[in-house]
């Protein structure tokens, strides 16, 4: 089972197939629904026969078939993510910095509720048939779940997609600048030309639009911006166990708070990013991301208290929540409308790369540092300066809406 768990990789590298999402149009359902609607809808009923087939296989009697569908739900459950965000981008005008925050704070709350409340759903419906006696009770949690999925393609068709207006014209330039220099014509030529154009056109469009120096400097800064918080992530609950705090604490301030806080905050940091734009809030959530890691030091400098500790770890989750909002928007604004999917997803992508590589050396660190978490809690804060060296020197350079 600790294998299976290996399925949810796929999110990290949902870019790889990205490029698909943007040029391959999908037969019937895309003169009808639009472009990004008709994906969504076949990745959902892609999902949907995935769950009812879980509900026919007995984990106990084949468990490799209940992974093999595991992995199938993962992968379109991540292309859907690419499809979603593309459509929410391109929902909201270029210049519309303003619209671009409100509408990330309202993909990270969607999220986020998503995310637990659909596991809340699942367990309660299972424990529900259990006690009602059904002997498959996770398999019909899954019939259950399958209803909810028809629910959301219901909804999904109150939601308006633009019409495409010059999207596949401009691939289509592109491909014939590369088969013009191809110097040929024919079906191998164009072929080729669509490959390279699917794959190279959204990153040549993204440093053409930007410039060599500003798209190094942009992609400099979302590798860096978050890897304090995940290096003191990583060794939260570790540091959190060392201090003498009990899991019935941690699960309350850490767990049962913070999805409140994330969803609270994350409008407020909204609302705060269409007020003041959208690169001034990635300044303020960096300041603020130092700040809270420095109060895990005062933490370990003081010893246990658990009004320290409470008043650090909603703190943690606010600057986060504002943080992820800010991110999420500042990476909106940068894609191109003829690659939103395929430059959001490797944008975002590269992001969590910062975070999960660099990251993943912060239990080496500690113990470097001999045990020291006040010295590590202050590393990690300092960690934020060089995203935001990135961002100071290209912050009027760079080509996305309101500022």
């Amino acid at each position: 089972m600790g294998w299976a768990g290996l399925i949810f990789g796929v999110y990290a590298f949902n870019f790889l197939w990205a490029p698909l999402i943007d040029r391959l149009r999908v037969p019937y359902l895309t003169p009808r629904l639009g472009h990004r609607r008709a994906w969504i809808v076949t990745l959902q009923a892609l999902i949907l026969v995935c769950l009812g087939g879980w509900s026919l296989v007995d984990p106990s009697a084949n468990l490799w078939g209940v992974i093999a569908i595991g992995l199938v739900i993962a992968i379109a459950s991540a292309t859907q993510d690419i499809t979603i965000d593309a459509l929410r981008i391109e929902q909201i005008g270029r210049g519309e910095g303003r619209s671009m925050a409100a509408g990330a704070a309202i993909a990270v709350v969607g999220w986020w509720t998503g995310y637990k409340l659909g596991g809340v759903i699942a367990l309660f419906t299972a424990e529900y048939f259990e006690k009602a006696g059904i002997a498959d009770y996770w398999q019909a949690t899954f019939l259950v779940l399958g209803v909810v999925i028809i629910l959301m393609n219901i909804g999904l068709m109150f939601v308006h997609e633009p019409i495409e207006t010059d999207r596949q014209s401009k691939q289509r330039e592109a491909d014939q600048v590369i088969e013009d220099k191809l110097g040929s014509s024919n079906i191998i030529t164009s072929f080729v030309a669509w490959i390279t154009g699917t794959i190279g056109g959204p990153i040549i469009s993204f440093f053409k639009k930007n410039g060599f120096a500003i798209a190094v400097g942009i992609l400099s800064f979302v590798f860096l911006f978050k890897i304090g918080e995940a290096f003191l992530g990583r060794m939260s609950i570790v540091f959190y166990k060392e201090l003498g705090f009990s899991k019935v604490q941690i699960a309350i301030y850490s767990k049962t708070f913070g999805w409140i806080t994330t969803v609270v905050f994350t409008l407020l940091g909204g609302i705060f990013a269409m007020r003041v734009g959208t690169v001034k809030t990635m300044f303020v959530a960096g300041i603020l991301m130092a700040l809270t890691n420095l109060l895990f030091a005062a933490l370990y400098w003081t010893g246990k208290s658990e009004l320290l500790f409470a008043f650090a770890v909603i703190a943690d989750d606010i600057t986060a929540a504002f943080a992820t909002v800010a991110f999420v928007a500042f990476i909106s604004l940068l894609v191109d409308r003829t690659y939103t999917a395929t430059q959001y997803a490797l944008l975002a992508s590269i992001g969590t790369a910062g975070r999960t590589t660099l990251a993943s050396s912060s239990g080496a660190l500690v113990d470097w540092l001999n045990g020291d978490w006040g010295t590590f809690f202050v590393m990690t804060a300092v960690m934020v300066i060089p995203s935001l060296i990135c961002l100071w020197f290209i912050r009027h350079k760079l080509k996305i809406g309101a500022q």
